[in-house]
């Protein structure tokens, strides 16, 4: 029996079809759900609706459930629909008639919520900290890398002379405004649903402002309903956040893919981290690159699925909600796999010297040329016609000094402000507020 069942038993192939793949992903969220569950029941008893003693059993038994839960022993019984009967009925098995009360002033609908945004806060901060260290890796190999010209393209074609270090360092400041967006989500995740019950409040005297601290929120879900219909649009705010950093990791693989090939032969990778062919023995596959482009791309389209899966419910909450899980734990995993793996890879990749020496690329620096008549006093439309016409003629000679030394260009990188920039943004999401908050509940 459910603990919301009366006297009937359900047919057991509507509850395999509602349950689906419920317990399996809820699993991810017991530790959250036990957490919630402290700092509900520390409410309870200071309005008087549980007593101290029975306070001080229900937190000892929670925090042995979650022990059990960190060490891989914890498990939803298959006649149990979800964490949170289960947890409350080990709870109840455990101590008793206290363990029913921890129910008051909530419903599975606002412990969901709860569990959500604490597992999600969990899941931000490792993403966080994944794009922390590729962009430190980034940024390194731009720096190292600053003076080792690469060619540019527009449309394909070979354009102007680039370097890896303007290469490196657009990824980097890419993912800068990546965690921007990033940012965003974690603001909206960091605010607390507890209380809101079915989606309509309770008539309990219920302190939501406390169980807010207690959990180490930024502040309240304070309309009800509202709290309510966040469930859907956070999980789709989030998937945007984590699309931006799956675009930037994307279109980075795409490159590597293009340098690796040997009509460019730019960057290589040891044998050991590429794979070859059943037949031709000459392979090297970038495979790893490959994998990581489809995958940030299939994760591209995840704020699209949650879009189509809630839009046009109207308010309240309605069992569609549970399907988001699907799509959006297993993306989470997939980004931070991404993310480590590029990271990895990078530590490895080993960059071609003197690329721009070869003749095919001296087309590259005719606006070098255009722009050093100009500085003689050329009038640059002339300038342009002069270079344009040398070219049809085969007499154009190129001059391969780089004089670039505005901000962001190949000789002033700006990579010291493109760090401070993600500091700055780094700072914002303060981690340690709701590490505490969680370490204070499980003293």
């Amino acid at each position: 029996m459910k603990i919301w069942q009366k006297n009937i038993e359900v047919n057991k192939d509507i509850e395999s079809f509602t349950v689906g793949k419920d317990r399996e992903l809820d699993l991810e969220m017991a530790a959250f759900d036990v957490l919630g569950s402290l700092a509900h029941v520390q409410m309870l008893e200071s309005i008087g609706l549980l007593t101290a003693d029975e306070l001080v059993l229900i937190q000892k038994e929670l925090k042995n459930i979650y022990a059990e839960i960190e060490a891989g022993d914890f498990r939803i019984e298959d006649t149990v629909e979800d964490v949170h009967s289960q947890v409350e009925w080990m709870l109840t098995e455990r101590i008793g008639e206290a363990g029913k009360k921890i129910h008051s002033g909530r419903s599975r609908n606002d412990q969901v919520l709860v569990d959500l945004k604490l597992f999600f806060r969990d899941r931000i901060e490792t993403t966080v900290r994944n794009t922390a260290v590729l962009f430190q890796q980034l940024i390194a190999l731009s720096n190292t890398h600053k003076d080792k010209l690469l060619p540019g393209y527009t449309h394909l074609q070979i354009a102007m002379p680039s370097s890896f270090g303007l290469w490196f360092g657009a990824y980097a400041e890419s993912l800068v405004d990546d965690m921007e967006v990033m940012l965003a989500a974690w603001k909206i995740c960091n605010k607390n649903p507890l209380g809101s019950a079915a989606g309509y409040g309770s008539s309990f005297p219920l302190n939501r402002t406390m169980t807010t601290e207690l959990l180490g929120f930024e502040n309240l879900n304070y309309n009800v309903v509202y709290a309510q219909m966040g469930r859907g649009k956070t999980e789709r705010i989030l998937a945007q956040a984590m699309s931006s950093v799956a675009a930037s990791l994307a279109k980075m693989a795409m490159d590597v893919c293009l340098f690796i090939n040997q009509n460019f032969g730019f960057i290589r990778f040891p044998d050991e981290l590429t794979t070859g062919s059943s037949i031709m023995p000459h392979k090297k596959n970038p495979d790893v690159f490959e994998l990581i482009r489809s995958r940030c791309n299939k994760i591209q389209a995840l704020p699209n699925e949650i879009a189509m899966m809630t839009t046009n419910l109207p308010s309240g909450y309605h069992r569609d909600l549970q399907l988001l899980k699907e799509n959006l734990f297993p993306a989470m995993v997939s980004l931070n796999e991404c993310l480590e793996m590029t990271t990895y890879m990078l530590q490895h990749i080993e960059l071609k010297g003197d690329i721009l020496k070869d003749p095919k690329y001296a087309y590259l620096f005719s606006v070098e040329v255009v722009n050093e008549l100009a500085l003689n006093g050329v009038p640059f439309r002339e300038a342009y016609k002069i270079v344009g016409e040398s070219i049809e003629k085969g007499t154009f000679k190129p001059s391969e000094k780089v004089n670039h030394t505005h901000e962001g260009s190949i000789g002033n990188l700006c990579n010291d402000s493109i760090e401070q920039m993600m500091e700055q943004i780094l700072d914002q999401f303060n981690f340690e507020k709701t590490r505490t908050a969680i370490q204070g509940l499980l003293a």
